[in-house]
Order: C-alpha cells, then structure tokens, then sequence
C-alpha cells in the first residue's frame, strides 16, 4: 500500500516509534525491505538515493519500486534520498515517489532554505511529503570513520537548534534530518551521539525528525533518539556489508564443495540475509509501536 512521507511519520508519531527507510538499489535489497515489512507488521520507507546512480538509474529502479510498493499489504513511502538537483526530484515526483529528500546541507543556511522552500512547492502537487537536511554529517555513504574523529567531524555541522524552528518555518518541510553525531559509512569505534542537541531541535522544531547515518548505531542509542522524537531512521551500509559477507560465504560453500558458483546463489544468499538484517532492525525501532504477536498485516492497515 502506498503512503506518503507525512502519512508514515504521522503513524510513527502516534506509535511512539521510528520508520526503518532502507536504500535499496537491487530488486534483492527492495524485495527484502517489503518482505520484511509484512512480515513484522511494520511500515517501512524504501529510498533510491542519488548518489546511486552509477549503482543503478533512477529511471531503472524507481518504477520497480513504486509498483512493488503498490502490490504490498504494508504501509510503503517510497522516497528520494539524498537529492541535490530539483530536476533530477522532478523525474521521481512523476514516477510517483511519495517521499522526497532535498539535501541542501553543504550550502548556506539562506541558500538550503530557499532550495528547500522550493522543493517543498515541487512536492505539493503531487501530494509528496518533503524532508530536508540541516547541518551536515561530514560523511558520505561507504566511509569507514573512527568513533572519536566521527565526533569531530560531525559536531563543527551540528544542527544548530535555534535555527531549527526557522528553517522548518520557511522551508514547509514535513520531516526534519537533523545532524547529532552519526555519520555516514562504517564505524571504527562507538558512534558519540549528543542527545542533548536532539532534544533543543525537537523543541525548537516540532516536526518528525529523521537520523541519517542509522547503520553502526547500538541498540539503546536508538532507543533513546526515538524518544527524543526521531521517527525516521536511514539504515543502509552495514545492511550491504553484511548481505556482501553473506555472498561471499556463499561462494566459499559451493566452491569447496566442488559445485559451479551461479549468479542465483548469490542473489539469494545476500537476499535472504537482507531480510534477517531488515527484520532485526524494524523491530528495535519499532519498539512498544510494534505489533502483537500475531497480529496481522491487514489488521495494522485498517488501523492506521
């Protein structure tokens, strides 16, 4: 079932819990985020960002992804991650996304506001909720960053909580990401997380926040944003990691077993661990806002 960004926030709000929004630039990795989703109960948010498009086109993938979301039992926004380009937002808007992210956070604070105000003019015909970035992460997907000098790095381009209430203000905006330590890529040492500024951004910017950097982060420290008011969480790079570890080991069976390695056993090693991975980290996020056991799928539609 197709939502949009403002609608699946809206459900976390009222859950008291965050969205699992996993990239997926494979038939493979969206397969397993929907798989998942109707396994749990949850909804779930998948991305194409544009930083992978050498990975796969957005005029590839993004169609994929929206009638496969339209085929699910589950709540599904599928949405544009990390965006630079409005034009490049225009062709996922008339693709039918249902979510946007424009990510203005290494420009001017003036200039990420008149971008985002923009954008969010884009996204209002088409009845797609917007997300916008401020402050910076320092990072990009597919770093490996040391916990300490992750920290050093991240806190110079800290959301800066009196702004927080004037972007959004501005922009229009319906979710938030906000910068409070986490980076992008993988983690050397433990992530320092301020969760002092997390909770100033909330109060200056009541809207729903979003964690970018989510892969690394341990379980209580998710706990503990989400109660600070983060109800989107981008999990993508240990998610990769380990559905490569899983194809890897998949190729060592079968060949000292003397079999032929097919490109299927892959496929569906990396698969399969996806969905474990995918399952895993829904279900911390979702915390007391996920469903009974055995509750059903249709039963959380129709509830929501």
């Amino acid at each position: 079932m197709l939502v949009n960004l403002r609608d699946i926030t809206a459900m976390a709000e009222q859950r008291g819990m965050a969205v699992a929004a996993f990239n997926v630039p494979s038939l493979e990795a969206a397969r397993a985020a929907l798989d998942a989703a109707e396994r749990t109960g949850l909804p779930v948010i998948i991305q194409h960002a544009e930083c992978h498009e050498g990975i796969v086109p957005l005029d590839v993938m993004g169609p994929v992804m929206v009638a496969l979301a339209e085929r699910s039992r589950a709540p599904v926004c599928v949405h544009l991650d990390h965006c630079e380009h409005l034009d490049y937002m225009r062709r996922a808007l008339e693709m039918g996304f249902t979510g946007a992210m424009f990510d203005g956070s290494a420009l001017s604070y003036e200039r990420n506001v008149e971008l985002s105000a923009r954008a969010a003019a884009m996204c209002a015909p088409f009845g797609c909720g917007l997300e916008c970035e401020l402050g910076s992460m320092g990072s990009r997907e597919g770093d490996v960053v040391d916990g300490e000098d992750a920290e050093g790095r991240a806190e110079a381009v800290y959301t800066d909580p009196h702004d927080a209430g004037d972007f959004v203000r501005r922009t229009g905006l319906d979710a938030l990401a906000c910068s409070f330590g986490t980076v992008h890529g993988l983690y050397k040492g433990e992530p320092r997380l301020s969760f002092g500024v997390l909770e100033q951004v909330r109060e200056n910017a009541p809207v729903p926040l979003v964690m970018h950097g989510g892969s690394g982060v341990s379980d209580e420290d998710y706990r503990r944003a989400i109660r600070a008011g983060i109800r989107k969480i981008n999990y993508y790079t240990y998610g990769a990691k380990f559905a490569g570890e899983a194809a890897t080991e998949a190729v060592r069976v079968r060949e000292g077993e003397r079999r032929p390695v097919y490109w299927h056993d892959l496929t569906m090693a990396a698969y399969e661990r996806l969905l474990e991975d995918a399952m895993g980290v829904m279900r911390v996020f979702a915390g007391e806002g996920a469903p009974a056991d055995g509750e059903s799928q249709g039963a959380v539609c129709e509830e929501d």
